[in-house]
């Protein structure tokens, strides 16, 4: 692997401002990538940025990705201002909360689907007719492993990426004759900021299903989503790469 392996390739990387996709922007931008940041939390979009930017090129865009109008115009701007775009990673998430189905509040019901499920959605549909353009991109989402197994008290969460699972296979296979490849990563628990929105009842019965015993690191996350963002992976689409630990092994 060339330490400039992305020199001239154009990232979008969603949910940036932190966790998993505040690292990787760190490892791409550190590899020669020029990176468009979008998160919805412009103080800490400020906060990432003031970080990175000395270390590549990089803006930011503050945007709500379950809003089609805001990533219909951040992606015309980001293209104006890179030229293209020739990786999409979505990292943007949300966990809702830690309830029954008899008791899920509807309305975090809708709030979980429409960020989780309808903005990788959103902005695929965005991104890839440049792609299509320009006869190349990588796409990696991010999924989890509730999207294959269902973590109780978790069911929207769970819905949600399982929902990514099958529309990064659709994509895939949609794409695949083209230069354009759509993979997704199911990480188990991750060490990030969005622990804080789950009990830790619910953290320890997701780490007591992992054989490693620990919860994996943005970092390791991060890599993954380097390797299909790069032109390393070249015949795999459509798949799905675990991260758990042990936990799924399919």
């Amino acid at each position: 692997m060339s330490s400039r392996e992305f020199a001239g390739k154009r990232a979008v990387i969603t949910g940036g401002a932190r966790g998993v996709g505040a690292v990787a922007a760190r490892m791409l931008l550190a590899r020669g990538a020029t990176v468009s940041l979008w998160d919805r939390n412009a103080e800490q979009l400020a906060e990432v940025e003031r970080k990175l930017a000395p270390t590549g090129s990089l803006h930011t865009q503050t945007v709500d990705v379950a809003d089609a109008d805001e990533v219909a115009a951040v992606t015309e701007r980001a293209v104006a201002l890179m030229g293209g775009i020739d990786i999409l990673v979505t990292a943007a998430g949300i966990a809702g909360v830690n309830a029954p189905v008899e008791s899920f509040p509807p309305d975090v019901w809708d709030q979980v689907m429409r960020v989780n499920l309808g903005g990788v959605f959103l902005c695929c549909r965005a991104v890839v007719p440049h792609m299509r353009r320009q006869n190349y991109g990588r796409i990696v989402t991010i999924a989890s492993v509730a999207g294959k197994e269902g973590n109780p008290n978790a069911s929207a969460y769970s819905a949600s990426k399982a929902g990514v699972i099958n529309l990064t296979k659709a994509l895939g296979k949609e794409l695949a004759d083209t230069n354009i490849t759509v993979n997704t990563i199911t990480p188990a628990v991750i060490a990030t900021e969005m622990l804080n929105d789950v009990s830790e009842d619910q953290i320890r019965y997701m780490v007591s299903k992992i054989p490693m015993g620990r919860t994996g690191t943005p970092d390791e996350v991060a890599e993954m989503i380097c390797f299909l963002s790069s032109d390393r992976a070249t015949f795999s689409t459509a798949a799905t790469f675990d991260m758990s630990g042990g936990r799924t092994t399919y």
